[in-house]
């Protein structure tokens, strides 16, 4: 594929001369499509996105009301950014037809709620965010929190974090890349993304390291860090949202919860909502497809993909991995 013609993500078109340097002091790989990685800060990234997280940790200036959402890539990100913006916009009383100037009715999640490496500081440190100065900033990142850290110090802004079973995340990952990249879902690239999730060699992992620099500051910190599962979101979402909502500082009233606003929200956020809206079925954001951030959204789907000594090996690598941490698949 010609390098012009690769998502934003896979090129090295911004990086900047200190960066290259840094790069070239770095371990660095790459990937079974023959994108280049790097570790920074124990974390695997693209050069496109390393220059963006650069940018991020000498530029960002958090605010006390700065909403951070957080996750390992395909965990349930479009989800989580579909209720986070509903949860905040329900105090406008919309109606949820298709004549309402609800954002999610004329905007992808992805738009209404940018990535912080990748959007927001991916080609400067000093980017204008002035318009997402009300009522609540909300981002998105993929960053490990230990990333993030020296920048927040300071910071009682919130930050949710939401995980999956990493062996679904595999394959939703599979079948995002083939999209992107408009290339077959061949079992080849399949087997090769298994062994760098398994060997902590891929965008953004270790995943295992992803997960538990939430997961130990949401024990540390409650108020400051929330730790989601898109499993219990799939299987009690009027109460998970709820928590959401608590965690926020806006929780629903008793005449909100009589009057259906938890119904409406979660109808509106629904996958099968989602992906029916014109805005995205067409569209794309940083060179990605709006339609292609809509799949199945199963829980267990991997079965169906993945092998028996596929899902054993990760299930080894995750328990031992996650021993002493108190979190569970």
């Amino acid at each position: 594929m010609d390098p012009k013609e690769l998502p934003s993500i896979l090129r090295d078109d911004k990086i900047s001369v200190e960066t290259n340097k840094l790069i070239s002091s770095l371990l660095s790989r790459t990937d079974s499509q023959g994108q280049k990685l790097c570790k920074y800060q124990g974390c695997w990234y693209y050069y496109n996105t390393l220059q963006g997280v650069l940018n991020f940790q000498s530029g960002f200036q958090p605010q006390d009301t700065d909403i951070i959402l957080a996750s390992y890539p395909k965990s349930g990100t479009t989800w989580l950014k579909a209720l986070t913006v509903a949860l905040l916009e329900r105090s406008k009383n919309h109606s949820y037809s298709s004549d309402d100037e609800h954002p999610l009715l004329y905007d992808n999640p992805h738009g209404i709620v940018p990535c912080l490496e990748m959007d927001v500081y991916h080609e400067s440190s000093s980017p204008n965010l002035a318009k997402f100065s009300a009522p609540r900033r909300k981002f998105s990142t993929h960053m490990p929190l230990h990333a993030m850290e020296e920048t927040l110090k300071h910071s009682p802004c919130k930050i949710v974090y939401v995980c999956r079973n990493v062996k679904d995340t595999l394959v939703s990952w599979w079948f995002f890349l083939c999209a992107v990249l408009k290339i077959e879902q061949s079992r080849g690239i399949l087997e090769s993304l298994f062994e760098s999730f398994c060997n902590g060699t891929i965008y953004y992992g270790p995943f295992w390291e992803h997960l538990l620099s939430y997961w130990r500051a949401s024990l540390e910190e409650p108020k400051h860090v929330l730790f989601m599962r898109y499993e219990e979101l799939k299987a009690e979402p009027r109460h998970q949202i709820k928590r959401l909502a608590e965690f926020f500082g806006c929780p629903f009233t008793k005449q909100e919860e009589e009057s259906g606003v938890v119904d409406k929200i979660l109808d509106l956020c629904s996958l099968r909502n989602l992906s029916s809206l014109e805005v995205n079925k067409t569209g794309s954001r940083n060179d990605v497809d709006h339609k292609d951030y809509f799949r199945k959204g199963e829980v267990g789907d991997s079965k169906n993909y993945l092998t028996p000594e596929m899902e054993y090996k990760i299930d080894m690598i995750i328990q031992e991995k996650l021993q002493g941490s108190g979190l569970k698949f």
